[in-house]
């Protein structure tokens, strides 16, 4: 069979010359899909690569750009500062996010992230605070995709979690979606809009949700014994536990999420508009399981060869609904997670599990025996961040002296066995040694939260005292996947070194859009297809001198 010379051309412009005329103002691509992971090691990809099948992970991996020296540059590893970072392209010392949840010294208790007193949930009988991203000091890609194309763009994020939802939305996203712990329906917040579209009611009308609960859990990829079950069973305090609890810890959770994500897709008309869309999905099960049972676990690594499944098929639903020469997407993490203690220690490392709670009353108790006067000097520890009650040491110092109070639950901290830490006032100040460790805490630093110390645990110690955990500058933690595919992207594994904040400043250069306000990032250019010159330099037409014609 010959083929017109005609579609030759065309085959090759297309194959040649993409990346030079992508744009997000004419819808090219027409829709950016991002998979963040949550708590997804970086070395799961290279650990699990020859289970992996055919169009799930090894799409980024032997079609994409995969960069697999990927690491976050920061000490405070978690949910919420990592969507932000990806999304804002710069640290907590930039987004102003350093936990899930901190102090608020105004309320005088824990707060999240993302809730928002002048908001309510959409979605669920009981109306409670909803949810914004009020506290992002910095806009995100999808801020200045809106900006860029007036607000011609639609910008879209889900997960299981409502930070891991709105944060990457950002300001002017058209909607985060979330589920109610209990019941595992989508709901959003007032934020966006005042009730949920007809397609999302619809959803959960149909009772989605139902279908995974009472189901096994088995390895398909081993011996075929069950790792786990959805039947319903009572929680801690007796009552039932939640979807949240006991579907979030299966990969049933991520066909959930997918499951929404594809009707999303279809009824919001995603890659039919003027303009390049953006969905992003938080997939959480990884974290909710891994928590528990951690990255060493045979629950795990079947997690992440279901997982590699499940997104296949979605690929696959996107190949058919707008084709995957119209689609980038990307891959990443928030974070990744230690060792299970008890698996670490049985290869002789110094790893524990600590009970926060005993070491904020031991601080409380060195305190109090030092200036004779029992109080809470530190009123929360998230571990490894300590929350001060400045009161307290103002009463006791005869001043609101910062520095002295935050210095003083530091060395305290010493003594419970943190190696070191750094005080706000310090970070705030600049005042940081010019070392690996000191550039790390520095991106920590948030004016946010009143008062607090963020200690330097030892490696593979965690604060918590069962399971395990993140939230430390340690490459267990911070070590994480970065991936892009699409015809923007030149195919290849790189061992370059790369950042999370280099993904929304990569696509921003690509899309021909601000990077936003706060981005540190770096453009991967070593990614991307050599520079396409559309005319060759001998047929560039000569300048005309001034005030002659040519």
């Amino acid at each position: 069979m010959r083929f017109p010379r005609s579609l030759f051309v065309a085959l090759f412009l297309l194959c040649s010359t993409p990346a030079a005329f992508a744009s997000a103002y004419n819808a090219r691509p027409k829709l950016i899909v991002v998979i963040v992971i949550d708590q997804f090691r970086g070395d799961y990809l290279e650990r699990y690569h020859e289970q992996l099948g055919d169009g799930g992970f090894r799409l980024f991996i032997d079609r994409g750009a995969y960069f697999t020296d990927c690491n976050y540059d920061y000490a405070n590893a978690s949910t919420a500062p990592g969507h932000a970072t990806l999304f804002t392209g710069s640290y907590t010392s930039g987004h102003g996010i350093i936990s899930n949840e901190w102090w608020d010294p105004k309320k005088k208790k824990r707060v999240t992230s993302v809730e928002d007193d002048t908001t309510k949930l959409v979605g669920v009988a009981k109306t409670g605070v909803g949810a914004s991203p009020h506290n992002l000091l910095s806009d995100t890609l999808g801020d200045e995709l809106k900006l860029a194309t007036g607000g011609k763009a639609r910008v879209f994020a889900i997960s299981l979690k409502d930070r891991a939802a709105v944060l990457p939305a950002g300001f002017s996203g058209d909607a985060a979606y979330w589920i109610d712990p209990k019941s595992g329906d989508w709901i959003t917040s007032t934020y966006y809009r005042p009730d949920l579209p007809e397609w999302v009611r619809n959803f959960n009308g149909s009772h989605r949700a139902e279908k995974f609960w009472n189901r096994e859990w088995r390895d398909k990829d081993g011996d075929g014994n069950t790792l786990g079950s959805t039947a319903r069973r009572n929680g801690k305090d007796g009552t039932p536990a939640s979807f949240y609890e006991v579907v979030g810890s299966t990969p049933f959770a991520n066909d959930y999420q997918l499951e929404f994500a594809k009707e999303l897709v279809l009824y919001e008309k995603l890659g039919a508009g003027p303009a390049t869309d953006l969905l992003v999905i938080g997939l959480s099960a990884n974290d909710i399981l891994g928590h528990q049972v951690g990255p060493d676990s045979p629950q795990m690594r079947s997690m992440a060869l279901e997982l590699d499944r499940s997104l296949a098929a979605f690929f696959d639903f996107l190949g058919h609904h707008i084709g995957m020469a119209n689609i980038w997407m990307a891959l990443s993490a928030d974070h990744g997670v230690a060792p299970l203690p008890e698996f670490a220690k049985t290869l002789r490392l110094p790893a524990a599990n600590l009970d926060p709670k005993a070491l904020r009353e031991q601080i409380n108790s060195l305190l109090s025996k030092k200036y004779a006067k029992k109080a809470d000097y530190v009123l929360d520890l998230d571990y490894p961040v300590a929350w001060l009650d400045k009161d307290a040491f103002a009463g006791t110092l005869g001043a609101k002296d910062e520095s002295v109070a935050e210095g003083e639950v530091g060395e305290a901290m010493k003594q419970m066995g943190f190696t070191g830490y750094f005080a706000k006032s310090q970070l705030a100040r600049g005042d940081i040694p010019p070392t690996e460790i000191g550039r790390r805490y520095a991106h920590s630093y948030t004016p946010e939260g009143g008062y607090y110390v963020i200690g330097i645990p030892v490696p593979f110690q965690v604060g918590i005292t069962k399971g395990t955990d993140h939230g430390t500058p340690f490459s267990y933690d911070t070590h994480v996947p970065l991936a892009f595919y699409g015809l923007a992207f030149q195919p290849g594994i790189y061992r370059t070194h790369a950042e999370p904040v280099d993904l929304a400043v990569t696509l921003a250069s690509l899309l021909g859009i601000n990077a936003p306000a706060q981005a540190t990032g770096r453009v991967l250019t070593e990614a991307l297809p050599p520079p396409h010159h559309s005319t060759s330099p001998s047929a560039i037409p000569a300048a005309t001198p001034p005030g002659g014609t040519q």
